[in-house]
Protein backbone atom coordinates (compact mmCIF):
# COMPACT_ATOMS: atom_id res chain seq x y z
CA UNK A 1 0.00 0.00 0.00
CA UNK A 2 2.66 2.42 0.83
CA UNK A 3 5.16 0.86 -1.46
CA UNK A 4 6.34 4.43 -3.06
CA UNK A 5 7.10 7.43 -0.53
CA UNK A 6 4.72 9.98 0.95
CA UNK A 7 5.57 13.51 -0.33
CA UNK A 8 4.81 16.36 2.05
CA UNK A 9 6.46 19.47 3.19
CA UNK A 10 8.90 19.62 6.00
CA UNK A 11 11.13 22.33 7.05
CA UNK A 12 14.69 22.46 8.15
CA UNK A 13 14.25 24.04 11.41
CA UNK A 14 12.25 23.41 14.95
CA UNK A 15 14.04 25.60 17.27
CA UNK A 16 12.35 28.41 18.88
CA UNK A 17 13.42 32.00 18.00
CA UNK A 18 12.61 33.83 20.87
CA UNK A 19 12.81 37.33 21.40
CA UNK A 20 14.16 38.02 24.93
CA UNK A 21 13.40 41.62 26.99
CA UNK A 22 14.85 42.01 30.48
CA UNK A 23 15.22 45.26 31.66
CA UNK A 24 17.10 44.12 35.29
CA UNK A 25 19.61 41.87 34.39
CA UNK A 26 21.51 39.69 30.96
CA UNK A 27 21.44 36.07 30.10
CA UNK A 28 24.45 34.37 31.32
CA UNK A 29 26.25 32.13 29.44
CA UNK A 30 25.31 29.44 31.59
CA UNK A 31 21.68 30.69 31.63
CA UNK A 32 21.93 30.75 27.85
CA UNK A 33 23.61 27.20 27.55
CA UNK A 34 20.59 25.73 29.27
CA UNK A 35 18.25 27.38 27.04
CA UNK A 36 19.56 26.58 24.44
CA UNK A 37 19.33 23.34 25.03
CA UNK A 38 15.87 23.32 25.55
CA UNK A 39 15.51 24.60 22.16
CA UNK A 40 15.24 28.32 22.91
CA UNK A 41 17.39 30.65 20.37
CA UNK A 42 17.70 33.96 22.00
CA UNK A 43 17.22 36.84 19.25
CA UNK A 44 19.45 40.40 20.16
CA UNK A 45 17.51 43.53 19.70
CA UNK A 46 19.27 46.71 19.60
CA UNK A 47 17.22 48.66 17.62
CA UNK A 48 13.35 49.29 16.78
CA UNK A 49 14.57 47.55 13.06
CA UNK A 50 15.80 44.58 15.35
CA UNK A 51 12.62 44.54 17.40
CA UNK A 52 10.36 44.52 13.85
CA UNK A 53 12.92 41.95 11.88
CA UNK A 54 12.76 39.56 14.97
CA UNK A 55 8.76 39.91 15.58
CA UNK A 56 8.66 38.41 11.77
CA UNK A 57 10.66 35.40 13.13
CA UNK A 58 9.74 34.87 16.78
CA UNK A 59 8.24 31.86 17.64
CA UNK A 60 7.44 33.95 21.22
CA UNK A 61 8.67 36.74 23.55
CA UNK A 62 10.30 36.36 26.62
CA UNK A 63 9.76 39.42 28.81
CA UNK A 64 10.48 40.27 32.43
CA UNK A 65 8.17 41.75 34.77
CA UNK A 66 9.48 44.04 37.97
CA UNK A 67 6.77 45.79 38.98
CA UNK A 68 3.35 45.70 37.02
CA UNK A 69 2.64 44.75 33.61
CA UNK A 70 3.02 47.85 31.72
CA UNK A 71 6.10 46.35 30.01
CA UNK A 72 3.44 43.37 28.60
CA UNK A 73 0.66 46.03 27.62
CA UNK A 74 3.41 47.64 25.53
CA UNK A 75 4.83 44.28 24.40
CA UNK A 76 1.36 43.65 22.93
CA UNK A 77 0.78 46.56 21.70
CA UNK A 78 4.06 46.77 19.46
CA UNK A 79 3.80 43.05 18.30
CA UNK A 80 -0.18 44.34 17.43
CA UNK A 81 0.90 47.36 15.28
CA UNK A 82 3.73 45.26 13.21
CA UNK A 83 1.09 42.57 12.56
CA UNK A 84 2.67 39.62 14.49
CA UNK A 85 0.59 38.02 17.02
CA UNK A 86 3.56 36.45 18.33
CA UNK A 87 2.95 34.55 22.39
CA UNK A 88 4.67 36.39 25.46
CA UNK A 89 6.03 34.54 28.19
CA UNK A 90 6.32 36.03 31.59
CA UNK A 91 9.20 36.00 33.97
CA UNK A 92 8.12 37.02 37.37
CA UNK A 93 9.79 37.22 40.87
CA UNK A 94 7.99 33.73 43.20
CA UNK A 95 6.84 36.19 45.81
CA UNK A 96 4.66 38.15 42.94
CA UNK A 97 2.15 36.02 43.36
CA UNK A 98 -0.42 38.58 42.52
CA UNK A 99 1.65 39.78 39.66
CA UNK A 100 1.59 36.05 38.04
CA UNK A 101 -1.68 36.66 38.68
CA UNK A 102 -2.84 39.69 36.67
CA UNK A 103 -0.08 38.76 33.51
CA UNK A 104 -1.89 35.77 32.84
CA UNK A 105 -5.44 37.89 33.33
CA UNK A 106 -3.93 40.18 30.67
CA UNK A 107 -2.98 37.77 27.84
CA UNK A 108 0.48 35.88 29.02
CA UNK A 109 0.45 32.67 27.68
CA UNK A 110 2.85 31.75 30.41
CA UNK A 111 3.99 32.54 33.94
CA UNK A 112 7.88 30.98 35.03
CA UNK A 113 9.96 32.03 37.95
CA UNK A 114 12.60 34.74 36.88
CA UNK A 115 15.41 31.74 38.54
CA UNK A 116 14.07 28.53 36.61
CA UNK A 117 16.60 28.11 34.35
CA UNK A 118 16.12 24.22 34.31
CA UNK A 119 16.03 22.33 30.63
CA UNK A 120 12.93 20.11 31.16
CA UNK A 121 10.77 23.40 32.26
CA UNK A 122 11.87 25.59 29.47
CA UNK A 123 11.43 22.84 27.24
CA UNK A 124 7.63 21.85 28.22
CA UNK A 125 6.76 25.95 28.33
CA UNK A 126 8.38 26.18 24.72
CA UNK A 127 5.87 22.92 23.91
CA UNK A 128 2.99 25.02 25.35
CA UNK A 129 3.41 27.98 23.58
CA UNK A 130 0.68 28.38 20.68
CA UNK A 131 1.51 28.90 16.92
CA UNK A 132 1.35 31.82 15.27
CA UNK A 133 -1.44 32.52 13.18
CA UNK A 134 0.50 33.46 10.40
CA UNK A 135 2.37 30.26 10.27
CA UNK A 136 -0.81 27.72 10.14
CA UNK A 137 -0.91 27.03 6.63
CA UNK A 138 -2.80 24.55 6.50
CA UNK A 139 -5.79 26.56 7.58
CA UNK A 140 -8.15 25.89 10.65
CA UNK A 141 -6.94 22.92 13.15
CA UNK A 142 -7.50 19.43 11.99
CA UNK A 143 -7.74 15.98 13.62
CA UNK A 144 -6.42 12.24 12.98
CA UNK A 145 -9.20 9.95 13.45
CA UNK A 146 -8.22 7.31 10.11
CA UNK A 147 -7.90 4.07 12.51
CA UNK A 148 -10.97 2.20 12.88
CA UNK A 149 -10.96 2.29 16.39
CA UNK A 150 -10.46 6.44 16.31
CA UNK A 151 -13.29 6.82 13.42
CA UNK A 152 -15.56 4.60 16.70
CA UNK A 153 -14.17 7.27 19.40
CA UNK A 154 -14.74 10.46 17.40
CA UNK A 155 -18.37 9.18 16.26
CA UNK A 156 -18.87 8.37 19.95
CA UNK A 157 -17.42 11.81 21.18
CA UNK A 158 -20.16 13.52 18.39
CA UNK A 159 -22.74 12.07 19.55
CA UNK A 160 -21.79 12.90 23.38
CA UNK A 161 -20.90 16.54 22.35
CA UNK A 162 -24.48 17.25 21.37
CA UNK A 163 -25.84 16.43 25.63
CA UNK A 164 -24.77 18.76 28.35
CA UNK A 165 -23.44 16.14 30.15
CA UNK A 166 -19.93 16.29 31.40
CA UNK A 167 -17.53 14.27 30.19
CA UNK A 168 -14.07 12.35 31.45
CA UNK A 169 -11.31 11.41 28.81
CA UNK A 170 -9.00 8.62 30.00
CA UNK A 171 -5.82 7.13 28.21
CA UNK A 172 -2.40 7.23 28.38
CA UNK A 173 0.16 10.38 28.59
CA UNK A 174 0.34 12.30 25.05
CA UNK A 175 -2.43 10.14 23.83
CA UNK A 176 -4.31 13.00 22.46
CA UNK A 177 -6.57 13.46 25.97
CA UNK A 178 -6.70 17.49 24.43
CA UNK A 179 -7.32 16.97 21.04
CA UNK A 180 -10.34 14.78 22.12
CA UNK A 181 -11.43 17.42 24.63
CA UNK A 182 -10.98 19.73 21.76
CA UNK A 183 -13.14 17.58 19.45
CA UNK A 184 -15.93 17.86 22.27
CA UNK A 185 -16.39 21.43 22.07
CA UNK A 186 -16.06 22.33 18.15
CA UNK A 187 -18.51 19.60 18.13
CA UNK A 188 -21.57 21.06 20.41
CA UNK A 189 -23.57 23.72 20.24
CA UNK A 190 -21.01 25.46 22.61
CA UNK A 191 -18.64 26.02 19.49
CA UNK A 192 -18.63 29.28 19.24
CA UNK A 193 -17.97 30.07 23.04
CA UNK A 194 -14.55 30.07 24.57
CA UNK A 195 -12.71 26.68 24.97
CA UNK A 196 -10.22 27.51 28.51
CA UNK A 197 -7.92 24.66 29.42
CA UNK A 198 -5.62 24.39 32.61
CA UNK A 199 -3.57 21.53 33.53
CA UNK A 200 -4.09 20.97 37.25
CA UNK A 201 -0.61 19.33 37.69
CA UNK A 202 1.34 22.57 36.42
CA UNK A 203 0.76 25.11 38.72
CA UNK A 204 0.75 25.17 42.89
CA UNK A 205 -2.00 24.68 44.82
CA UNK A 206 -2.80 28.51 46.00
CA UNK A 207 -2.53 29.42 42.29
CA UNK A 208 -4.74 26.78 41.33
CA UNK A 209 -7.85 28.22 43.20
CA UNK A 210 -7.46 31.64 42.03
CA UNK A 211 -7.01 30.89 38.41
CA UNK A 212 -10.51 28.74 38.50
CA UNK A 213 -12.65 30.76 40.77
CA UNK A 214 -11.03 34.23 40.83
CA UNK A 215 -10.53 36.91 43.48
CA UNK A 216 -12.16 40.16 44.32
CA UNK A 217 -10.07 43.29 44.47
CA UNK A 218 -8.78 43.28 48.47
CA UNK A 219 -9.46 39.30 49.13
CA UNK A 220 -5.91 38.76 50.89
CA UNK A 221 -2.38 41.03 50.89
CA UNK A 222 -1.81 42.30 47.34
CA UNK A 223 -5.13 41.89 45.21
CA UNK A 224 -4.90 45.21 43.75
CA UNK A 225 -7.82 44.41 41.04
CA UNK A 226 -10.46 41.96 40.56
CA UNK A 227 -9.58 38.53 38.93
CA UNK A 228 -12.08 36.77 36.60
CA UNK A 229 -11.05 32.75 37.01
CA UNK A 230 -11.43 30.37 34.43
CA UNK A 231 -14.61 29.20 34.91
CA UNK A 232 -16.42 32.69 34.39
CA UNK A 233 -13.60 32.84 31.40
CA UNK A 234 -15.10 29.91 29.94
CA UNK A 235 -18.83 31.25 30.48
CA UNK A 236 -20.76 29.96 27.80
CA UNK A 237 -18.30 27.49 26.57
CA UNK A 238 -16.41 24.40 27.84
CA UNK A 239 -13.75 24.43 30.45
CA UNK A 240 -11.02 21.48 30.41
CA UNK A 241 -9.32 20.50 33.39
CA UNK A 242 -6.59 17.83 32.28
CA UNK A 243 -4.64 15.83 34.96
CA UNK A 244 -7.71 16.55 37.63
CA UNK A 245 -6.38 13.54 39.83
CA UNK A 246 -4.04 15.60 41.14
CA UNK A 247 -6.28 18.56 42.09
CA UNK A 248 -5.94 18.94 45.94
CA UNK A 249 -8.53 17.18 47.67
CA UNK A 250 -9.82 20.30 49.83
CA UNK A 251 -10.01 22.27 46.28
CA UNK A 252 -12.36 18.62 45.01
CA UNK A 253 -14.85 19.81 47.25
CA UNK A 254 -15.00 23.48 45.90
CA UNK A 255 -14.78 22.34 42.53
CA UNK A 256 -18.23 19.65 43.35
CA UNK A 257 -20.22 22.96 45.17
CA UNK A 258 -19.73 24.96 41.71
CA UNK A 259 -20.68 22.30 39.40
CA UNK A 260 -23.63 21.14 41.62
CA UNK A 261 -24.92 24.80 41.72
CA UNK A 262 -24.05 25.96 38.47
CA UNK A 263 -22.57 29.17 40.66
CA UNK A 264 -19.11 30.81 42.09
CA UNK A 265 -18.12 32.65 44.46
CA UNK A 266 -14.82 34.70 43.93
CA UNK A 267 -11.96 34.79 46.81
CA UNK A 268 -13.36 37.44 49.40
CA UNK A 269 -16.46 37.76 47.59
CA UNK A 270 -20.31 37.29 48.99
CA UNK A 271 -22.13 37.66 45.53
CA UNK A 272 -22.53 34.24 43.69
CA UNK A 273 -21.68 34.75 40.20
CA UNK A 274 -24.27 32.24 37.78
CA UNK A 275 -22.32 29.87 35.38
CA UNK A 276 -23.08 28.49 31.96
CA UNK A 277 -20.07 26.59 31.18
CA UNK A 278 -19.31 22.81 30.46
CA UNK A 279 -16.79 20.47 31.96
CA UNK A 280 -14.56 18.21 30.64
CA UNK A 281 -12.21 16.45 32.39
CA UNK A 282 -8.93 14.23 31.58
CA UNK A 283 -6.32 11.86 33.82
CA UNK A 284 -4.16 9.19 33.26
CA UNK A 285 -4.79 7.57 36.20
CA UNK A 286 -7.12 4.96 38.05
CA UNK A 287 -9.66 7.17 40.21
CA UNK A 288 -11.34 4.35 41.64
CA UNK A 289 -7.72 3.61 43.12
CA UNK A 290 -7.43 7.39 43.91
CA UNK A 291 -10.84 7.41 45.89
CA UNK A 292 -9.46 3.99 47.72
CA UNK A 293 -6.63 5.69 48.42
CA UNK A 294 -8.65 9.05 50.07
CA UNK A 295 -6.55 10.99 47.28
CA UNK A 296 -9.64 11.65 44.87
CA UNK A 297 -13.50 12.27 46.23
CA UNK A 298 -15.92 10.00 45.28
CA UNK A 299 -19.01 12.11 44.77
CA UNK A 300 -16.74 14.37 42.62
CA UNK A 301 -16.06 11.31 40.69
CA UNK A 302 -19.50 10.32 39.41
CA UNK A 303 -20.21 14.20 39.05
CA UNK A 304 -17.29 14.42 36.30
CA UNK A 305 -17.65 10.81 35.07
CA UNK A 306 -21.25 10.85 33.29
CA UNK A 307 -19.75 9.50 30.26
CA UNK A 308 -16.30 8.38 30.28
CA UNK A 309 -14.21 8.28 26.88
CA UNK A 310 -10.73 6.26 26.23
CA UNK A 311 -8.23 7.37 24.05
CA UNK A 312 -6.33 4.12 23.16
CA UNK A 313 -2.69 4.05 23.05
CA UNK A 314 -1.05 5.12 19.65
CA UNK A 315 0.02 1.00 19.18
CA UNK A 316 -3.24 -0.32 19.48
CA UNK A 317 -4.70 2.58 16.17
CA UNK A 318 -1.96 2.15 14.11
CA UNK A 319 -3.77 2.98 11.09
CA UNK A 320 -3.12 6.69 12.81
CA UNK A 321 0.46 6.56 12.66
CA UNK A 322 1.23 7.75 9.19
CA UNK A 323 -1.58 11.09 8.60
CA UNK A 324 -0.04 11.88 11.84
CA UNK A 325 3.24 11.93 10.97
CA UNK A 326 2.19 14.01 7.49
CA UNK A 327 0.43 16.60 10.04
CA UNK A 328 3.29 17.24 12.17
CA UNK A 329 5.80 17.55 8.81
CA UNK A 330 2.95 20.14 7.35
CA UNK A 331 2.98 22.03 11.02
CA UNK A 332 6.62 22.71 11.16
CA UNK A 333 7.54 22.79 7.39
CA UNK A 334 8.28 25.77 5.38
CA UNK A 335 6.72 25.60 1.52
CA UNK A 336 9.81 26.02 -0.21
CA UNK A 337 11.46 21.45 0.24
CA UNK A 338 9.62 18.79 -0.29
CA UNK A 339 10.29 15.73 1.54
CA UNK A 340 9.86 12.17 0.89
CA UNK A 341 9.76 8.97 3.59
CA UNK A 342 11.28 5.92 2.33
CA UNK A 343 9.81 2.99 2.22
CA UNK A 344 11.93 1.53 4.98
CA UNK A 345 10.87 4.77 7.47
CA UNK A 346 7.45 4.04 6.93
CA UNK A 347 7.71 0.61 8.09
CA UNK A 348 9.70 1.63 10.77
CA UNK A 349 7.36 4.28 12.53
CA UNK A 350 4.17 1.87 11.41
CA UNK A 351 5.86 -1.09 13.38
CA UNK A 352 7.26 0.75 16.93
CA UNK A 353 5.49 0.34 19.44
CA UNK A 354 4.94 3.80 20.52
CA UNK A 355 5.55 3.87 24.50
CA UNK A 356 5.25 7.55 24.32
CA UNK A 357 2.67 8.19 22.17
CA UNK A 358 1.50 10.87 19.84
CA UNK A 359 3.75 13.24 21.69
CA UNK A 360 6.78 10.83 21.19
CA UNK A 361 5.96 10.36 17.60
CA UNK A 362 6.02 14.20 17.02
CA UNK A 363 9.76 14.29 18.89
CA UNK A 364 11.01 11.44 16.29
CA UNK A 365 9.31 12.73 12.94
CA UNK A 366 11.08 16.46 14.61
CA UNK A 367 14.37 14.39 15.09
CA UNK A 368 14.29 13.27 11.63
CA UNK A 369 13.91 16.80 10.18
CA UNK A 370 17.08 18.24 12.10
CA UNK A 371 19.29 15.25 10.56
CA UNK A 372 17.50 15.20 7.16
CA UNK A 373 20.38 16.87 4.68
CA UNK A 374 18.66 15.61 1.74
CA UNK A 375 14.94 15.29 0.53
CA UNK A 376 14.52 11.71 1.95
CA UNK A 377 13.81 11.09 5.69
CA UNK A 378 15.37 7.59 5.76
CA UNK A 379 15.55 5.14 8.73
CA UNK A 380 19.05 6.34 9.40
CA UNK A 381 17.24 10.03 10.32
CA UNK A 382 14.43 8.56 12.91
CA UNK A 383 15.78 8.24 16.52
CA UNK A 384 13.31 6.47 18.62
CA UNK A 385 13.05 7.09 22.48
CA UNK A 386 14.89 3.75 23.96
CA UNK A 387 11.81 2.56 26.17
CA UNK A 388 12.02 -0.99 25.57
CA UNK A 389 14.57 -1.62 28.20
CA UNK A 390 14.15 -4.84 30.08
CA UNK A 391 12.62 -4.67 33.38
CA UNK A 392 15.40 -4.84 36.25
CA UNK A 393 15.14 -7.31 38.35
CA UNK A 394 17.09 -5.81 41.24
CA UNK A 395 17.94 -2.51 42.35
CA UNK A 396 21.47 -3.36 43.45
CA UNK A 397 22.78 -6.29 41.50
CA UNK A 398 21.46 -5.75 37.94
CA UNK A 399 23.62 -3.92 35.75
CA UNK A 400 23.05 -1.11 33.42
CA UNK A 401 22.27 -1.82 29.66
CA UNK A 402 24.18 -1.63 26.78
CA UNK A 403 21.50 0.48 25.18
CA UNK A 404 22.01 3.30 28.42
CA UNK A 405 25.58 2.57 28.93
CA UNK A 406 26.22 3.46 25.23
CA UNK A 407 24.31 6.55 25.41
CA UNK A 408 25.68 7.80 28.64
CA UNK A 409 29.15 7.36 27.15
CA UNK A 410 27.78 9.02 23.89
CA UNK A 411 27.15 12.30 25.94
CA UNK A 412 29.93 11.98 27.71
CA UNK A 413 28.74 11.48 30.85
CA UNK A 414 30.65 9.30 33.47
CA UNK A 415 27.97 9.77 36.73
CA UNK A 416 26.82 6.34 35.46
CA UNK A 417 29.05 3.54 35.02
CA UNK A 418 29.27 -0.29 34.96
CA UNK A 419 28.27 -2.10 38.20
CA UNK A 420 30.73 -5.47 36.80
CA UNK A 421 33.56 -3.08 36.59
CA UNK A 422 34.40 -1.39 40.20
CA UNK A 423 37.67 -0.59 39.90
CA UNK A 424 36.23 1.86 36.69
CA UNK A 425 34.34 3.85 38.93
CA UNK A 426 34.64 5.98 42.25
CA UNK A 427 32.06 6.02 45.23
CA UNK A 428 30.12 8.96 43.92
CA UNK A 429 29.75 7.09 40.24
CA UNK A 430 28.61 3.97 42.36
CA UNK A 431 26.06 5.39 44.76
CA UNK A 432 24.71 7.62 41.39
CA UNK A 433 24.56 3.77 39.25
CA UNK A 434 22.67 2.65 42.49
CA UNK A 435 20.46 5.33 42.48
CA UNK A 436 19.15 4.96 39.36
CA UNK A 437 18.61 0.98 39.48
CA UNK A 438 16.75 1.85 42.49
CA UNK A 439 14.39 4.10 40.51
CA UNK A 440 13.79 2.44 37.50
CA UNK A 441 13.31 -0.80 39.74
CA UNK A 442 10.48 0.47 41.49
CA UNK A 443 8.99 2.02 38.65
CA UNK A 444 9.10 -1.09 36.76
CA UNK A 445 7.53 -3.03 40.15
CA UNK A 446 4.53 -0.12 40.62
CA UNK A 447 1.63 0.81 38.75
CA UNK A 448 2.08 4.91 38.48
CA UNK A 449 5.15 7.01 39.95
CA UNK A 450 3.23 7.76 43.27
CA UNK A 451 3.70 3.98 44.54
CA UNK A 452 7.14 4.49 43.27
CA UNK A 453 7.95 7.23 45.02
CA UNK A 454 6.05 5.84 48.30
CA UNK A 455 7.89 2.37 47.72
CA UNK A 456 11.57 4.24 47.59
CA UNK A 457 10.75 6.49 50.87
CA UNK A 458 10.41 9.39 49.03
CA UNK A 459 7.95 12.26 47.93
CA UNK A 460 6.42 12.59 44.39
CA UNK A 461 8.00 15.49 43.61
CA UNK A 462 11.48 14.74 44.91
CA UNK A 463 11.15 11.33 42.56
CA UNK A 464 10.02 13.83 39.20
CA UNK A 465 13.30 16.09 40.24
CA UNK A 466 15.23 12.85 40.22
CA UNK A 467 14.22 11.62 37.10
CA UNK A 468 14.14 14.99 35.11
CA UNK A 469 18.19 15.51 36.44
CA UNK A 470 18.92 11.73 34.98
CA UNK A 471 16.75 12.76 31.48
CA UNK A 472 19.29 16.05 31.30
CA UNK A 473 22.46 14.17 31.81
CA UNK A 474 21.09 11.42 28.85
CA UNK A 475 19.74 8.76 30.65
CA UNK A 476 16.50 7.04 29.32
CA UNK A 477 13.96 7.87 31.44
CA UNK A 478 10.95 7.61 29.01
CA UNK A 479 9.67 4.50 30.62
CA UNK A 480 8.82 6.17 33.35
CA UNK A 481 6.91 9.25 32.16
Amino acid sequence: MFSEAIKVTAPTEISHPALWLDPKSAVGPNEREQLAAAGLQLLPVATLDDLKQGLARARLVVIRLMNDVGLLHEVKKLTQSFGHAVPVLCRIDRHRFELAVEAMRCGAYQVLAADEWSVGVWRDSLTLAPRRPESQRSGPQTFVFVDPNSQHLLELARRVAQTQVSAMVTGPTGAGKEVLARVLHDASPRRNGPFVAMNCAALPENLIEDLLFGHEKGAFTGALKEHRGLFEQAHGGTIFLDEIAEMPYHLQTKLLRVLQERKITRLGGHAPIELDVRLVAATNKDLREAIAEREFREDLYFRISAFKLSVLPLRERPGDILPLVMQFLRTYGPVDRQIELSPRAIELLQHYRWPGNVRELQNVVQRALVLCNSDIITEAELMFDETDEKPIASPVSQPLSATTHSQLMKYGQREVADAHNPEAVDLSTAVKNSEYQAIMAAIQSTRNRDEAAKKLGISPRSLRYKMAQFRERGVPMAVAA
